[in-house]
């Protein structure tokens, strides 16, 4: 791969030490610009729901030699509870984080993608599309509309040799998640330690990722040792959604 274009930083590491040039795109300008100096890539300040923005994007990985692949991540959730605690505006706001975004970032790159022979879409959602958790409604929905368009993108560009993966990663150790841990240690009086041993306890590996190790699904996913792969969901719990649930209240019973 050339000129991967991606938006999260561990993402952008893992590619970087793949080889080429990788075009960082993400909305606060510190970030970005310390992991392109970081990586030797390509800064570009913007959000990757505004399509001039990724736009810019594109034209940065044209200069550095072509676009091959695509790699971005959803925004954030909240608990934001069921159908019937969400106003239409909270529904019509949240899930447009995760599904605009992705859209807007699709359809301005793929035409790039194209050029150059096809290429490779990599989105990434969460276990959440795919079973959900209470309160999580707004959050749900949106990673689980992911699906539906990697898997469409993959139908009807597959014969230009466009391939379209989701990554849905389980709990990732990022700033999103260490607000939860840190309610849960307080609750429990402990430390965060325990509180991550408490969380991870229905979880075969019994801990959260690191952000590293999903980003080198992502990797995998765009490169060509995935060059058959399409239209997938990719999983990476720790083996959480391998797990019956009805057996863990008897597990902790005895």
């Amino acid at each position: 791969m050339s000129s991967p274009l991606v938006t999260r930083a561990a993402s952008v590491r893992g590619f970087a030490a793949d080889g080429g040039t990788v075009v960082a795109l993400g909305p606060e300008p510190g970030p970005v610009q310390r992991v392109a100096a970081e990586t030797g890539g390509i800064a570009v300040v913007g959000d990757a729901a505004g399509p001039a923005d990724v736009r810019w994007a594109v034209a940065a990985a044209r200069e550095a030699g072509g676009l091959d692949a695509v790699v971005t991540s959803a925004g954030g959730g909240s608990r934001s509870g069921g159908v019937l605690d969400v106003d239409q505006e909270a529904f019509d706001r949240e899930p447009r984080v995760d599904l605009t975004t992705a859209v807007v970032t699709v359809r301005e790159t793929l035409p790039a993608l194209l050029e150059r022979g096809g290429g490779s879409i990599v989105v990434g959602a969460s276990v959440a599309a795919l079973a959900s958790a209470r309160g999580l409604m707004t959050y749900t929905t949106g990673r689980t509309a992911l699906l539906g368009l990697l898997r469409s993108l993959a139908v009807d560009h597959g014969p230009q040799a466009a391939r379209a993966n989701v990554v849905a990663p389980g709990g990732t150790r990022t700033r999103m998640l260490q607000p939860m841990i840190d309610r849960v240690a307080e609750r429990l009086g402990s430390d965060e330690d325990d509180a991550v041993r408490r969380l991870t306890a229905g979880t075969p590996l019994r801990r959260f990722a690191d952000p590293e190790e999903i980003a080198a699904v992502a990797l995998f996913l765009a490169s060509d040792a995935a060059s058959f792969v399409t239209g997938s969901t990719i999983v990476a719990d720790g083996g959480r959604s391998a797990v019956d649930v009805g057996t863990l209240a008897a597990d902790l019973i005895g």
